[in-house]
């Protein structure tokens, strides 16, 4: 089983983008086993727990509407060719993301085991919907609509349980020297940083599970 350790952001586009062609690569390479762990990453860990207007944000991001327009229509570009419909224009508020991150830990939890289906969905709902995914009434919806009891994760989310956890693991990122996301790491060995065409994948896997094979077969000898 060939590990891919994920830090990526629900509110990075670019991430949206490289899990499409994460997916992509994979399915050119249907016979290796895979297990993807999503990783928490804040690009704006100072963000207020409940986020701020949007257009306030872009502002202070890049100093004004029109900068942000070619920031976005490019990403918007992009998008589009891995079949992405980015709706922009719909998002009120950019959202605190610690909250989307802790139910993305829960969601990796044995016994639940959907974050495959539930990062997606935090992106869905954010680039295309304009739902606020910092906010309890919005990831209960979607926690419930990829199979997760809403009553848990209501009870989940009412704490502060794996806050201390996921703030950490952002630390930890950065202390890797992992600047921006999405950031892919292969085998706890191969990084892949940014929204990687799914060629650039394919020569790492195919080594990993060289690598991987070689092992198992000196292990029996």
């Amino acid at each position: 089983m060939i590990t891919i350790d994920v830090f990526s952001d629900p509110i990075c586009p670019w991430c949206f983008i490289g899990k499409k062609r994460l997916d992509e690569a994979l399915a050119a390479r249907p016979d290796i086993p895979v297990t993807v762990r999503w990783r928490a990453f804040q690009l704006n860990p100072d963000m207020p727990r409940a986020g701020m207007d949007r257009q306030a944000y872009l502002s202070a991001k890049f100093g004004g509407a029109d900068r942000a327009g070619e920031v976005y229509g490019h990403i918007r570009r992009v998008g589009s060719q891995v079949g992405i419909d980015f709706q922009f224009e719909r998002i009120p508020r950019t959202p605190s993301t610690l909250k989307a991150h802790r139910l993305i830990r829960y969601s990796h939890r044995p016994e639940v085991d959907t974050a495959n289906a539930l990062v997606p969905a935090l992106f869905q709902a954010y680039f295309l919907d304009g739902k606020d995914i910092g906010t309890d009434t919005v990831l209960l919806d979607i926690a419930e609509n990829v199979g997760i009891n809403r009553d848990a994760v209501a009870a989940y989310l009412a704490t502060d349980e794996d806050e201390s956890e996921v703030q950490a693991e952002d630390v930890y990122a950065r202390r890797l020297g992992i600047g921006g996301v999405p950031c892919f790491i292969i085998e706890g060995k191969y990084a892949l940083s940014g929204a990687q065409e799914p060629e650039a994948f394919l020569p790492i896997l195919d080594m990993a599970l060289q690598e991987q094979s070689g092992v198992t077969a000196a292990s029996t000898d």
